[in-house]
């Protein structure tokens, strides 16, 4: 560790064995550009320089990837990363499966698969990526497409856990009935959805179920895929290269793009009154949601970690909290409840 401050405040992960820091670095961006939801180019040895940074200065101890982000790329440079670390300095590495890609036509967009036979593959593909004999989280990525019940599958994941090949199991992007029938099969480890002040849909359903039943939450973007991080612009949104999955997306566009944007400006006093830079308090807003354990962000850089890691100390009062409604309503951004309860 470096002399830098790394300390950071742990939070048990629903009733797994894991204590985590309130952010874990997301690698989503680290796959490049050369897939159908990618983020443009990439250089790895930047990208293990972040997470190196994230880890080894901030005192970040998770990883999230996927085995989908730059069709196992993400996962080989997170696995190379924490090859460079000491053992007892490595994070914990979460992973996800249930996306099949083909190879031939790498752009295309992948198919969800469920079949508990590719889940298997998967994993084993997954652990000799990462380099690692035991994957911390493992979490089907999206609902499956390809008929196989949601019993069946997360029946597959729990039997990995079993097995010893993971810690343990979770669903990402899944709905509160979704989780329901997966709870009755096993217990469900955690959950991770997207959640930020501008896409709040989580916090109708998602996040009470969760802490009722003891699943920890995990959530990702919450600087919304920069929009919250005070520093994007129209004319950033207009100059986003093609192989950036965000030049597609409606938040990027138009009127939604203005109204993110007038967001995005209201969260800057705040930030100055505190001393710290504006995606700390996009992250400190979903952090002061009880139900959830932690916030993915995403670097790909050491100074992209630098701009967003006070947001895990960062604690935002009744009143700022009211503020950001304000003007969430006032700027008519995204959707859902616009601040936490008993907050």
């Amino acid at each position: 560790m470096s002399d830098t401050d790394h300390t950071m405040p742990l939070k048990r992960l629903g009733h797994t064995d894991m204590k985590i820091t309130p952010v874990g670095f997301g690698a989503w961006a680290l796959g490049g550009g050369e897939w159908a939801a990618g983020w443009g180019s990439q250089d790895d040895e930047d990208s293990i320089a972040a997470i190196r940074h994230a880890v080894e200065h901030h005192g970040v101890n998770w990883i999230d990837t996927a085995a989908i982000y730059g069709l196992g790329r993400s996962e080989t440079v997170v696995g190379e990363a924490v090859k460079r670390m000491r053992p007892d300095a490595r994070p914990f590495i979460f992973t996800k499966c249930g996306l099949i890609w083909d190879d031939k036509n790498p752009k295309a967009f992948p198919e969800r698969i469920g079949k508990p036979d590719s889940i298997r593959q998967e994993v084993e593909a997954s652990l000799r990526r990462l380099g690692v004999e035991r994957i911390d989280l493992y979490q089907m990525h999206w609902p499956a497409q390809d008929g196989t019940p949601i019993e069946e599958y997360w029946q597959a994941l729990l039997d990995l856990k079993a097995a010893g090949k993971v810690r343990a199991v979770g669903l990402s992007n899944h709905d509160a009935a979704q989780l329901e029938k997966a709870e009755a099969v096993g217990h469900v480890d955690t959950l991770q959805p997207p959640f930020s002040a501008i896409e709040r849909g989580a916090a109708e359903a998602v996040l009470p179920w969760c802490e009722a039943h003891g699943t920890g939450v995990i959530v990702y973007s919450p600087m919304q895929a920069g929009l919250l991080t005070g520093s994007f612009s129209k004319e950033r949104a207009a100059a986003l290269a093609d192989d950036d999955w965000r030049s597609r997306n409606d938040n990027f566009k138009g009127d939604a793009l203005t109204r993110n944007l007038a967001l995005a400006d209201a969260l800057k006093p705040i930030a100055e009154r505190h001393g710290v830079p504006v995606p700390s308090v996009a992250i400190a807003w979903v952090l002061s949601w009880s139900a959830v354990s932690g916030a993915i962000v995403g670097a790909r850089s050491p100074a992209q970690v630098d701009g967003w890691a006070a947001g895990a100390r960062l604690t935002l009062s009744a009143a700022e909290l009211d503020e950001i409604a304000a003007a969430i309503r006032k700027s008519g951004a995204g959707r859902g409840p616009a601040r936490p309860a008993g907050s």
